[in-house]
């Protein structure tokens, strides 16, 4: 499977920059203090299924947090080190009191990162406090996916142009109540997480 990218928001958990200095330390050349840093937390993605009707197994979060550690946080996915914004020092899943639209309880990839408090960040720091800058996507590598129902391969039927399985279960079609959609499983490797304007997740 190739690259994916998929889009949550930020988390109202928040990060510590006099907590996780240590942490920060961990990725900085210089030493740095709590006073240098801007910290937030995010959630990079969930097991919700989303618009394209993916959605990332269980498994799939817990494999893809140590992926993400340490990965750097850029603008809409445009690789260039002009664009490095920000990167995560902590990253973890967690189970929250909610359920997502297939009725499980919800599980995200929540992330802690920062940036350098300087007069450059300064606008990227008032938007995100400000709710203005918000949605993120993150970038991966998926090793295969399966249907959400039985759990077969899914693979495109060129001549219906759907993805199906064995089984005939349709990805975005519903089957005996249950919505079928694709999950994405066995992620190899992380890329980056992005600031973004239109997520692909609700």
């Amino acid at each position: 499977m190739g690259k994916i990218s998929k889009s949550k928001l930020f988390s109202k958990k928040k990060a510590d920059a006099a907590a996780d200095i240590e942490l920060i330390n961990k990725y900085s050349v210089k030493e740095l203090t709590p006073e240098d840093v801007y910290c937030f937390s995010v959630v990079l993605c969930d097991n919700d299924a989303d618009r394209d009707n993916e959605r990332f197994t269980n498994e799939t979060l817990d494999a893809l947090a140590p992926l993400f550690l340490g990965k750097t946080g850029i603008s809409d996915h445009r690789w260039s080190a002009d664009r490095q914004i920000a990167r995560l020092y902590r990253v973890e899943t967690e189970v929250t009191d909610e359920k997502n639209s297939l009725g499980e309880q919800r599980v995200v990839l929540l992330g802690s990162a920062y940036m350098l408090r300087n007069e450059t960040n300064q606008p990227l720091i008032d938007a995100i406090d400000g709710g203005i800058l918000k949605e993120v996507s993150i970038g991966c590598a998926i090793g295969k996916t399966s249907c959400s129902i039985c759990g077969e391969p899914m693979s495109f039927n060129w001549e219906t142009w759907q993805k199906t399985c064995p089984n005939g279960h349709v990805k975005g079609a519903v089957c005996d109540g249950v919505l079928c959609v694709e999950n994405l499983e066995e992620p190899s490797d992380a890329y980056e997480w992005s600031f973004v304007a239109v997520p692909a997740q609700k």
